[in-house]
């Protein structure tokens, strides 16, 4: 319980945290960039960020398909 604590009481930017998650959408990441990631990353952070970045992603998905219909 104490590690969970911790975990959420570091210190990151938001720009290392949006960051962190695009690479993820992207799918490639080096391994000393993952290690270092989940040494200074609030994992409630990168939860909101992960939600926000799924949720402008359908929303150019949706942007796309709706350009692509109507024509």
């Amino acid at each position: 319980m104490d590690e969970l604590k911790q975990a959420t009481q570091r210190k990151s930017s938001i720009v290392a945290t949006f960051k962190a998650v695009l690479w993820s959408f992207f799918g490639v990441r080096r391994r000393s960039d993952y290690e270092k990631d989940v040494n200074q990353l609030n994992p409630l952070h990168v939860i909101i960020a992960g939600i926000i970045g799924a949720i402008c992603f359908i929303s150019i998905l949706i942007f796309i398909v709706k350009q692509v219909v109507a024509k």
